[in-house]
């Protein structure tokens, strides 16, 4: 073992899987939905988005309110909706029902770690309407913990009874992909034994939408919003923003055993780096998103070799896919089977590395590796291998990575046990 090496002989391992995508309100629609190649991207039709550049996005196929309790859902944000939808998924498919005091667990002993990019900010804007038409007075006293980034976090955490510790990773597109780094160093430093970690993402708002579009960092492909998410593509120009929440419980391999609960998969490693090279653009050479994954791999304990699958941040922009794209040829080899999901489901920034998390597990679980949709004309310089159907093999390792703007680069290595 090296010296970034914390593996045992008692892994982590991943017992329980929620989301709520563009592709569906389940892991079960969304994983198939991930397979048959189809997208969740649509036009945005309210009136609101008929003046802006981006007129598309990938809306959550079911409207997280319609899941919870109505009057429990009015208090939150669309962020905290989709958080608390996709761990009640997660924790059920676990095996829990209810707190964890309720299922006879120490709840000194269970954390969440649930990341986001943005948080509340379609609250926040909604209250800004109102204090200007109708002043501060009408101006809601939920308007904090429905604006404040931790609020999804903190609504799992009372929902599953965690005292162990609450967290909210904020680091961008990177801010879910963390959350499960950070949730796997929980455990392995001693500090709970039951993690609920996962990012969630609400933030299809004029405004955010503006502001990206001014970047120009999103596709514009307006007349064809199914075919406008085209990682790799020589017409690729942008990504397409999304929605959604994805959560995973981890868990010691003894603590699944002694409740008859078969794994997912391991989570063997994970590391995170920063580029301090740039605010918003990836360092050109991918030399801090190569380095999170080699020491994820190191820490894993197991062999380069070993990682057959990379579902990649892939985002859909000019620089970033390619960048990532010859790190992952150099480091792993031009064979190594590469998905870019985001092709289907647009880039749920805080999310991404969540639901993308989900999409990795279950390929190493199922041995089968989703397609990436609208390759039609691959970039002159691709050198990996980018299946465009579901492609039937062996996935005895795969990482997840996931990048975000300030340079922050998170990888997750998911392997079989």
């Amino acid at each position: 073992m090296t010296e970034n090496q914390t593996n045992t002989n008692d892994p982590v391992v991943v017992t329980g899987l929620g989301v709520t995508t563009p592709l569906g309100g389940d892991v079960a629609t969304f994983w198939a939905n991930l397979l048959a190649g189809k997208s969740g991207i649509t036009a945005l039709t309210e009136d609101w988005a008929e003046p802006l550049a981006v007129r598309i996005g990938g809306r959550m196929a079911v409207d997280p309110a319609t899941v919870l309790p109505r009057v429990q859902a009015r208090r939150m944000d669309r962020s905290e909706q989709a958080a608390l939808v996709a761990a009640a998924q997660a924790w059920e498919d676990a095996g829990f029902k209810g707190t964890s005091e309720e299922n006879d667990i120490d709840p000194s002993r269970v954390a969440v770690v649930i990341g986001t990019g943005i948080g509340g900010v379609t609250s926040l804007m909604e209250q800004h309407d109102i204090i200007l038409a109708k002043g501060p007075s009408r101006v809601s006293p939920l308007m904090i913990p429905m604006n404040m980034p931790n609020g999804p976090a903190a609504y799992v955490g009372l929902a599953v009874g965690a005292r162990a510790g609450v967290h909210t990773p904020v680091s961008a597109c990177a801010s879910g992909a963390e959350a499960v780094a950070y949730g796997l160093d929980l455990i392995q430093l001693g500090r709970a034994d039951i993690v609920v970690v996962g990012g969630t993402e609400a933030c299809i708002h004029p405004l955010t939408i503006s502001g990206f579009a001014q970047m120009r960092a999103m596709s514009t492909r307006n007349d064809d919003p199914e075919r406008a998410s085209r990682p790799y593509d020589k017409n690729r120009d942008g990504f397409v923003l999304g929605e959604g929440a994805g959560v995973l419980v981890l868990e010691r391999l003894s603590s699944a055993k002694s409740r008859g609960r078969e794994p997912y998969a391991v989570l063997g490693g994970a590391a995170m780096t920063a580029d301090s090279y740039d605010i918003v653009q990836p360092d050109p050479d991918g030399n801090g998103q190569a380095r999170a994954a080699r020491i994820a791999i190191e820490r894993s304990g197991i062999a380069k070799s070993d990682i057959v699958h990379v579902n990649a941040h892939a985002t859909s922009t000019p620089l970033g896919d390619m960048a990532e794209a010859r790190w992952i040829a150099k480091l792993l080899g031009d064979q190594t089977i590469v998905s870019a999901t985001k092709s289907m489901t647009g880039h749920l920034l805080g999310a991404a590395g969540a639901i993308e998390s989900v999409a990795t597990v279950l390929a190493v679980a199922n041995d089968v590796i989703p397609p990436t949709i609208n390759l039609d004309d691959p970039d002159d310089d691709l050198v990996i291998d980018v299946p465009r159907e579901p492609r039937h093999t062996t996935v005895t390792a795969a990482i997840n990575d996931s990048f975000g703007f300030g340079g922050h680069n998170a990888s997750l290595v998911f392997h079989k046990l």
